[in-house]
């Protein structure tokens, strides 16, 4: 028995006006979602899965309207209706949870205020009536001590908390259908799996229909029923997320499929989609994707596919299906490897002494409080942390924010001031170092930072923002050969010289973050922090990104510390694993020591936590309770055990010992035992 349809689009059109020709944003995109159903929309940034969720809402910004379509609610054309009873339907019958909840929320507003402001415009609850709905609704979603929760400001909550309250926020009326752009796209994988887990709970509960956007495959896998892919403005693909995984029919989704970095596997270039999305000022007379696509056929440019099925409820919008039934196309492009093989690294290689040695590191930041501003305490951001980096290989530094991971990278470059031990480069003691010897030294070690756009000065041009550093730390003869290492580092990492003339408003994320590396590698490094370099991009930006990093690495023999929570990025980048918690290491060692056989339970619930781009996949279920503890009061004995689901009495009163798991693998935890 079919479900009954809640809500249906069709041929919505909405169009954004400037100086130039209008932007389609979205171009004539139809679909369904069923009561009860969670339907995922997929692609890169810029195909206008964002645009047709505020199309939906009809909240679009004033340069942007809708020039066609229906919207239709229950059977109710939203499109229709004006807007003193459009904003009825918005927070009571459909309700949205925005990508970035820090930018969403009120700053001087408590989040019980924000939330009782939602209940009282969509409800005939007064007074105590809705401060006790706001509790409920925070408790409903999980809020740690939601009653002294509903007197603070968004800024006294983690990322975790605040998308909590966006989401109570969002059900504050019960609606039929959820709107969900992105929801945990900014937050670590262990507070992803806790919000996913609580949407698939409510949904469950109230029978609420969600349309899930987001460019995250493995959380397609985990939350959705059916998925439509979505490029240049329209959708190309569409199906049951079970066939869909089986078989992606159009190029484009076998692409991005093909760009997630387990598919890849280690010793493979990942299979990067060239180019970007086209304009969407454009008139198209074709294919959208004709100009990307690796099975381009010759009337693909000039003529605009059809929709084809190429399965039970799978359909695409593809050439290729036009003279046959798709299922030899299909297992032929899903058969496919991904990227070339790439050089597997010698063996002499990985027993060249440490190029960095970073020994009981030390960041503690100074609590000042009172009129004299005495120091009244400490925040332990990093607190005895010993690594060791060799030349041409990969160390990757994971944990939850706020773990310490990023204050490692910039403490080991003094850009922030690290209290005590050692970083031992080339043998001198890095830390040590006077003004003076500081400046020349920092040639050998870099940083690329997680936000490009953020690290890159809008008012300077590319060509100086490169140049600034060869004349910092003097290298080059001169103006003219300066010109010239800024060309050649703008081709080595994709980049035309033609652009250093640009700013930095002008480029698109991926190709910001080919810049920054561009900037990292002027000085001729020997050693790159990389913190969260591909964090915010694409799947297929990141491949570009990832695949440029592998080969720099290959060509310069560079050393790498890679800081991300990405877990299958690490995977995929590294040579050696570290697993940060509250400031100190609790395992480390090869990627297959950590990531093939964790020993500390808070490793296991990391990979516990990563969402796996297959609906059948059956992971452990290892849930962290509550959130990072802070670092200006960590608790006694072993950090992690107000956490743990398997400590022993021994884990709160005594901080484990290191315990060497095996010759590689080292593990800080009363439960694992030295090897004989």
């Amino acid at each position: 028995m079919s479900k009954k349809i809640l809500l249906s689009v069709r041929d919505l059109r909405t169009q954004i006006r400037g100086d130039g020709p209008p932007v389609r944003a979205v171009d004539g995109v139809s679909f369904d979602i069923a009561a009860g159903e969670t339907f995922a929309l997929v692609g890169e940034s810029g195909c206008g899965k964002s645009m047709t969720a505020l199309s939906i809402m009809r909240l679009l910004p004033d340069a942007a309207a809708i020039s066609g379509g229906t919207v239709e609610l229950d059977g109710e054309n939203l499109m229709a209706l004006p807007e003193t009873q459009m904003r009825d339907v918005r927070g009571r019958r459909v309700a949205m949870i925005f990508q970035e909840p820090g930018l969403s929320l009120n700053p001087v507003m408590t989040i019980g205020a924000q939330i009782a402001e939602s209940v009282r415009r969509h409800t005939a609850l007064t007074g105590a009536a809705v401060d006790a709905r706001v509790i409920e609704l925070l408790e409903a979603v999980r809020m740690p001590d939601a009653s002294r929760r509903v007197g603070e400001y968004p800024f006294q909550l983690s990322g975790g908390m605040k998308q909590r309250v966006m989401i109570a926020m969002a059900l504050a009326c019960d609606p039929a259908l959820l709107i969900a752009d992105e929801p945990t796209t900014a937050l670590d994988v262990t507070v992803q799996a806790q919000v996913l887990e609580l949407l698939r709970d409510l949904q469950r509960s109230r029978g609420m229909a969600m349309l899930l956007i987001t460019h995250d495959l493995g959380v397609v896998a985990q939350m959705a029923q059916q998925v439509a892919v979505m490029y240049a403005g329209e959708i190309i693909e569409t199906g049951p997320v079970q066939t869909f995984f089986d078989g992606p029919a159009h190029p484009y989704s076998r692409k991005l499929f093909d760009s997630l970095p387990e598919r890849a596997g280690r010793n493979r270039l990942l299979a990067a989609i060239p180019g970007a999305v086209p304009p969407l000022s454009r008139r198209f007379e074709g294919c959208r994707f004709a100009e990307r696509c690796d099975r381009v056929l010759p009337h693909c440019a000039g003529t605009v596919p059809a929709w084809h099925a190429v399965g039970e409820k799978h359909d695409a919008r593809c050439h290729l299906y036009a003279d046959a039934d798709g299922t030899s196309v299909v297992k032929s492009a899903t058969a496919s490897g991904s990227g070339a093989q790439i050089a597997v690294r010698r063996a002499e290689d990985e027993c060249s002494a440490a190029l960095l040695q970073v020994k009981n590191l030390q960041v503690h930041f100074p609590i000042r409080k009172g009129l004299l501003q005495r120091v009244s305490g400490h925040v332990y951001a990093v607190d005895g942390v010993t690594l060791d980096i060799f030349p041409g290989r990969t160390l990757g530094l994971v944990g939850e924010s706020g773990c310490g991971k990023t204050t490692v990278g910039k403490g080991l470059l003094r850009l922030v001031a690290p209290t005590g031990g050692q970083v031992l480069l080339g043998g001198g003691d890095f830390l040590a170092l006077g003004r003076d010897a500081l400046r020349r030294r920092r040639r050998d070690v870099q940083i690329i930072f997680q936000d490009p756009y953020a690290s890159l000065n809008p008012r300077v041009r590319i060509g100086d923002a490169l140049e600034e550093g060869l004349l910092a730390l003097d290298v080059g003869s001169g103006a003219a050969d300066r010109q010239q290492r800024i060309d050649a580092l703008l081709t080595e990492v994709g980049l035309s010289p033609e652009v250093k003339g640009r700013y930095p408003h002008e480029f698109s994320g991926g190709q910001r973050q080919r810049i920054a590396i561009a900037r990292a590698l002027s000085v001729e490094p020997r050693l790159i922090v990389c913190d969260e370099p591909t964090s915010a991009l694409d799947v297929s930006v990141q491949a570009q990104i990832l695949n440029l990093l592998k080969r720099l690495q290959r060509e310069k023999g560079l050393a790498y510390l890679f800081i991300s929570h990405n877990m299958s990025v690490i995977d995929y980048m590294a040579d050696e694993v570290a697993v940060m918690y509250l400031g100190r290491i609790v395992e480390q060692g090869s990627v297959d020591d950590v990531l093939r056989a964790p020993q500390h339970p808070y490793t296991r619930s990391l990979l516990a936590a990563v969402p796996v781009a297959d609906p059948q996949a059956v992971r452990p279920v290892l849930r962290l309770a509550g959130d990072l503890p802070s670092p200006v009061n960590p608790p006694a004995g072993c950090h992690f055990h107000p956490r743990c689901g398997v400590a022993v009495a021994a884990c709160a009163t005594n901080y484990p010992v290191e315990q060497r798991f095996s010759a590689t693998h080292l593990v800080c935890c009363h439960l694992c035992k030295k090897t004989d």
